[in-house]
Formats: C-alpha cells, sequence, structure tokens
C-alpha cells in the first residue's frame, strides 16, 4: 500500500530527472558530484566550478565498447577507491539487484565484483571502514571479498528464498521500506544482519497466464493479516573467523519486528528497534556486538500504532548520532505531536521540539553549530518550510528563511550547514531549483534565484484551495481545477481523486496536483470540475489526532469524512449533483468501492483500479498497524471492507485489476466480483493480464488503461455545463 500511485502518471518524467540530477556531497560539504553525460563530476561551492572526476575512460571495462551505465556510485572513505552500481534489476518494486565495479583511482584498475555470480545477482554492497573489502548479498546469502585477492568468502550459506540474508522478505520491503540487511561494524571486522525467516510463511500463488502455453504459479510469501510474521534474528559474523553469534533479543521473534538496526559509533555494540506485533509498543534496544547480551533502554507505547523512521526520513537507514554516538536523535508522537527529542544510550529524553507543531522530516544534523534541521509546516499543513533548532533544546523552531515562496521547499543541505540545493513548487507553480547559502537563505547566483523568478513570473492559478466543515464538525481540505471558461450560472460534472488512507495525501500545494495522469485530454478544457479532499488518517502536519482518528476504522472514518465533505459540496451552486464521479487506485480504490457502495446518494460513478476488496486479503504489517488483529477485532475488517457492501451498488462501477498484481492481489477483484454477481448488481471489469500493481508492462498497456478510464467517464459521467 506503500505504492502511492496517484500521482504516478503524472510524476514519472520528473522523477527521472530527478534521478539524473542525484547529489553526492564531499565530506567537507563544500563540493557536489554527480553523474552526468556519463562521467562523474564536481562542482565546488560557491563557485559551481565544474570539474571531471571519473572520465568514460575510467568507466570502460578492458576490451569494452561502451562505459558503465552508473546508476549509484561511493567512494571509499579515504577516496582512493569507487564503488560503482549499474545493471540494476527489480526484485519486487525496486532496482536492488545489480552489477557492481571497483575502480581503484591510484592505479585506474576497473574489475567486477562477484565474479563467477549470477549476473545482475549483488545487492548493497559497501565498501568496508578500511576500503579493503566489500561485502554484499547475492542469491540471499552475505559475502565478503578481499579486494586485493579477489577471494570470495560466504559469511552464510543457507540462503533460499525462504531463509534471507542480509536483505528483507516482500512485506518488510514494502511496508517498512527495508531493503538492504546487513552493516559493517566501525572497525569492519564484523558484519551484523538480519536473518529472515520465512519458510513458515504461505505463498500467495499468482498465476502466469501470458507467457507459456501451459500456465505456471507465481510463488509470493506473503504474510496475509492476521498470519503471524516472518521470525527474525540479527546476527554478527565475525570476517576472519566466519562465527556468527545472535543477539539474544528479547520476545518472541515471530510476534515482533526489528525494522531499523545500526552500530554505535566507536563500540561493539549496535542498536535496534523492535515493534510488538500490533505496533503499538516500541523498545529501543541495545546489543553487545561481542557477547549477545541486550538492554532494553526506552520503552514507548501508543493506543494506535508507532511509526517507524521512513515517515521522518528517507529511508530507515541510519541512525542520527551525536557526541560521539553517547546520544542521537528520536521522533515520537507521544505529546500529541511529531517532535525531536535527543536520548542518550540510558533512554535519557530531552524535548527540542517544543509545540503545537509537526516535524515532517528530518534533513540536517549540524552538530559543529549545534543546530538540526527539519521541515514542518505549522501555519498551513499543505506546503513545507525548513526550520532549525538547537540541540540543546534552548530555543523554540527557527524558520531559515521568512520569505520563503508559499508552497512546498524541498532541500538537500551540505554536511557543514552552509550550503543547500533548495527546490520549490507549488499546486500552480512547476518544480524549480536554486543553490543557496544556508545562512541567509541568499542564491549563489541571482540568475537561478527562485524568487527573482517568480516575481517576474505570470501564475495561471488553475488550482485552487478550499476548506468545508463537515455535519461532524471536521475540518476538511481539499483542492479543485474549474473548467476552462467556467460560467458560475451552469452546473458541471465534479470527478474527485481519492485515496484517504495512511500510506498518502492528496491535498498538497505542490506541483502534480490538479492533474489526472489517467484521463486523456484536458479535463478542465473538456468541461469537468476535478477535486480531492483529504480526511483524517490521511499523514498531513496536522497533530497524531488527526492522523491517528482513523486506528481501527479504515473503510469507516476515512469514508464517512470524504462522503460528508462531498455532501457539503453538493450544496455549491454550480455543482451538477447528477454528475458526481470519483476514482482512486490501490487504497484509493479501496475508498472508491466504499464510497460508491455507502453513500451511493452522493456518488454516480466511480473508477477503481486495483482495490483492496477485502481487508483480509491485504498483508500483516500495514493492515494490523492502522485495523489491529483480526482475532481480536474481525468485525472492524469486516465493516470497513468494501465487499460486506458491494450490494447497495446503485451507480455505474469500473473496476480494473492487474493479474499479476504481488501487492493487491488479484483475488480481491474475484471475491468483489463474486459479492457483485450475487446481488445482481452491474458493472464493467477489465483484468489487465500478468500485470503488476502499477499495471504498466506490456505494448500499448498504459494507452488501454487511459483510453478505458476516459471513455467510460465521458459515457457515464458526461463533461460541461448546463
Amino acid at each position: 500500500m506503500k505504492n502511492k500511485i496517484l500521482l504516478l502518471f503524472f510524476f514519472i518524467l520528473v522523477i527521472s530527472f530527478a534521478k539524473a540530477q542525484q547529489i553526492k556531497w564531499s565530506k567537507e560539504g563544500n563540493a557536489y558530484s554527480r553523474v552526468e553525460g556519463g562521467e562523474i563530476v564536481s562542482y565546488a561551492l560557491p563557485s559551481q566550478q565544474k570539474s571531471v572526476l571519473i572520465t568514460k575512460t575510467q568507466l570502460t571495462p578492458k576490451g569494452a565498447e561502451k562505459s558503465l551505465a552508473v546508476r549509484s556510485y561511493t567512494f571509499s572513505e579515504d577516496g582512493s577507491k569507487l564503488l560503482i552500481y549499474t545493471n540494476s534489476k527489480k526484485v519486487w518494486r525496486y532496482e536492488t539487484r545489480g552489477d557492481y565495479w571497483l575502480l581503484d583511482l591510484k592505479t585506474n584498475a576497473l574489475f567486477q565484483l562477484g565474479q563467477g555470480k549470477s549476473m545482475s545477482s549483488l545487492m548493497f554492497a559497501k565498501l568496508s571502514p578500511d576500503g579493503t573489502k566489500v561485502a554484499y548479498v547475492s542469491e540471499h546469502n552475505v559475502f565478503v571479498e578481499d579486494l586485493a585477492t579477489h577471494k570470495i568468502k560466504a559469511l552464510t550459506t543457507n540462503g533460499t528464498r525462504r531463509m534471507i540474508n542480509g536483505t528483507f522478505d516482500w512485506v518488510y520491503e514494502e511496508e517498512f521500506a527495508c531493503r538492504d540487511g546487513f552493516r559493517w561494524s566501525p572497525d569492519g571486522k564484523s558484519i551484523a544482519f538480519w536473518q529472515i525467516d520465512a519458510t513458515k510463511i504461505r505463498d500467495f500463488l499468482m498465476i502466469n497466464n501470458t507467457d507459456s502455453i501451459y500456465s505456471y504459479n507465481v510463488p509470493v510469501e506473503y504474510p496475509k493479516v492476521g498470519e503471524s510474521p516472518s521470525p527474525y534474528k540479527i546476527l554478527i559474523a565475525n570476517i576472519a573467523t566466519g562465527k556468527i553469534l545472535p543477539m539474544n533479543i528479547e520476545g518472541d521473534p515471530q510476534q515482533t519486528y526489528v525494522p531499523r538496526m545500526e552500530w554505535i559509533p566507536n563500540t561493539n555494540d549496535i542498536i535496534i528497534q523492535q515493534l510488538n506485533r500490533k505496533q503499538n509498543q516500541s523498545k529501543v534496544i541495545v546489543c553487545q556486538a561481542l557477547t549477545g547480551k541486550t538492554k532494553v533502554i526506552q520503552t514507548e507505547t501508543d493506543e494506535a500504532w508507532i511509526d517507524t523512521k521512513e515517515r521522518w526520513a528517507d529511508s530507515p537507514e541510519g541512525w542520527e548520532w551525536l557526541n560521539g554516538g553517547k546520544e542521537f536523535l528520536w521522533v515520537s508522537e507521544k505529546d500529541g505531536w511529531r517532535h525531536i527529542y535527543k536520548m542518550d544510550l540510558n533512554g535519557k529524553e530531552t524535548l527540542l521540539t517544543k509545540g503545537e507543531y509537526d516535524i515532517v522530516q528530518i534533513q540536517l544534523i549540524d552538530e559543529a553549530n549545534g543546530y538540526v534541521y527539519f521541515t514542518g509546516s505549522p501555519q498551513n499543513a499543505l506546503q513545507s518550510y525548513l526550520f532549525r533548532i538547537k540541540l540543546d533544546g534552548s530555543s523554540s523552531m527557527q524558520p531559515v528563511t521568512e520569505n520563503a515562496p508559499k508552497g512546498t521547499n524541498n532541500y538537500t543541505l551540505s554536511p557543514n550547514g552552509k550550503f543547500a540545493r533548495h527546490s520549490f513548487s507549488s499546486a500552480n507553480v512547476p518544480s524549480m531549483t536554486e543553490w543557496i547559502n544556508l545562512a541567509d537563505h541568499s542564491p549563489l547566483t541571482e540568475k537561478e534565484s527562485i524568487l527573482r523568478k517568480l516575481s517576474t513570473m505570470e501564475i495561471n492559478k488553475r488550482v485552487e484551495f478550499f476548506k468545508v466543515k463537515t455535519d461532524d464538525g471536521i475540518d476538511i481540505e481539499g483542492w479543485m481545477v474549474k473548467p476552462t471558461n467556467f460560467d458560475s450560472t451552469k452546473r458541471y460534472p465534479i470527478v474527485f481523486n481519492v485515496y484517504g488512507e495512511p500510506a498518502a495525501a492528496t491535498v498538497l500545494d505542490s506541483y502534480g496536483t490538479g492533474f489526472n495522469g489517467l484521463y486523456n485530454g484536458d479535463m478542465a478544457k473538456d468541461g469537468y470540475i476535478y477535486a480531492s479532499v483529504d480526511n483524517r488518517g490521511t499523514p498531513l502536519p496536522r497533530g497524531r489526532a488527526w492522523r491517528k482518528a482513523i486506528y481501527r476504522k479504515i473503510g469507516i472514518v476515512n469514508i464517512r469524512d470524504q462522503a460528508m465533505a462531498v455532501k457539503k459540496i453538493r450544496e455549491w451552486t454550480f455543482i451538477d449533483t447528477t454528475r458526481v464521479a470519483v476514482h482512486g487506485w490501490s487504497g484509493g480504490g479501496s475508498s472508491t468501492l466504499n464510497l460508491l457502495f455507502q453513500y451511493p446518494q452522493y456518488y454516480q460513478t466511480g473508477i477503481a483500479v486495483a482495490a483492496v476488496g477485502n481487508q483480509l486479503c491485504y498483508d500483516n504489517i500495514y493492515q494490523e498497524r492502522y485495523m489491529g488483529l483480526p482475532q481480536e477485532n474481525r468485525e472492524d475488517f469486516v465493516n470497513g471492507s468494501p465487499i460486506t457492501y458491494a450490494k447497495n451498488l446503485v451507480g455505474n462501477l469500473l473496476y480494473i485489476h492487474g493479474t499479476g498484481d504481488d501487492n493487491v492481489h488479484y483475488q480481491n477483484a474475484e471475491m468483489l466480483l463474486n459479492e457483485l454477481i450475487k446481488h445482481n448488481r452491474q458493472f464493467q471489469f477489465m483484468p489487465y493480464p500478468n500485470r503488476s500493481h502499477g499495471i504498466y508492462e506490456g505494448e500499448g498497456t498504459r494507452k488501454h488503461l487511459n483510453t478505458l478510464f476516459t471513455n467510460y467517464l465521458k459515457q457515464n459521467c458526461p463533461p460541461g455545463g448546463r
């Protein structure tokens, strides 16, 4: 469900551009590098003087005609070696396996790691702290390769599709964003890694009917809601001896999760976060890597659930260390807001971000100058700005600049806290980027100044934001795009884009809002009002109470909020209440079905894609986090599932699902269809053979999907003012 696909189609080009522009900071923070024109180049700051670090010649293997297509790269600590990732392939949704090459910058020798192993089978290769070895995962085992002798040593040999070393099973990857599953020790003598035992997890069997005359099963180890998780072990492998020591972590590993693990700097200890099965209790545990002994230093509980690091950082990897590893930063909602705390290794906490506001994402710890930088938006939950606060807790939050443009401001900060790449967009302004001096937020060159560009730009305010108060007293925010040449004396059809679950929000003041990538043409020119509203439970920075009001009520609270907002919107004089449509994908598909079934008086047409029709069919980590355990409160799962209300369908329904969806299984569609058939409810259904959750594979697929969507909408919710 983390597949935030709502704006996927529009952002394909944006994401591709962003990948090409990924940067790596120098250790000092006064320069950055990136792949450019097949080379790795560096830019000095503030001058932006360009120099070539690695040429195409250096990136060309001996005897090859072409240089390596660099997907990502890492320099060794001393800068003498370059680790290159290329030829990447997907595991599930992410391209986490590929080939790795090592370039010795002293000799220009370039060689491929993992000789003898299958092509594109290496994962997460990392140089040892001293740069003499590389560790990686291949085919579910952990290996270490000596860079001088090229000798490869297997640290594990029991790896299979079901016994997973150094990486994760499907559900950890999807719902905790856990992919890289091993860590070098600070002294380079050991490796800590996860071992996930999926042997007790039942396979869900997808059927491939298209790639062979005889169909065949595609198994996915997939724990459905109510099924126990894969048990884990945290293991320490001694590189020299090959001996492996398990950490003696309290609790049943088949009823708990460990989504985070890192080494504590300058020690032989590791630190982990453990969640219970319901994910409403978190423990921070220190483990002695030499003995396996463990100590709980902090325990937190919540009446709903506890979010993990992926909610407030780019990934779950890393630990926000201070004071040489004696302290670290932690994020919690325990006082009703998402705040940053400082914690020591005895669990003593100091609240840093005091006040009724949420931090959104930690951007940088500038320990030298005593600040932590983070994004947030206390005044407008739809926008994003950069703030900082003192690490000793002595100050209130400070905006980095008072005159930041109104909208979504994102930053990549230099390690020394002097420079940043600042990108800005709003619902009505395409993304633009500038390099700034962080101290005063001034652009490095006036030519690229965002404020200067905005001052001369003629902005088309096509997206309008609004608020409505529902009959339940809930303040709901939304956006709409009115038809071109809008006439307030006429009534227009309105089409709602919906998601509505805790994984994503649709109402944001950033570019992409207001576009429908599934529609062929221009909805505004054709005479539609396009709109969206966000209900309680969506991950907006509006406080814990807003986000967690949905606990055990997915399919109830979010659906009522949506419908009650639409009830108010239907009172607007320019809305044609006989032409109201809704569409969504994944969780948004589920919401679409529930809205159409539970509130048929408000919606005439719905288009649902890849929906969870029955909550009991989805995975355990996501569904149990937000709904509890079906063994204890099964009625909540039933009451929130679209299948329960399918008999109420009276409007027009187009349901779409890929038969090869490993995320939201195709069985959801067939179960829902059976219920609709049982009650003689007429609908249109489109299965896409062997397509995944994104329904993009295969020649002509996207064109067909868009045409189907557009034609159905025009037929059942005709455009134009009347």
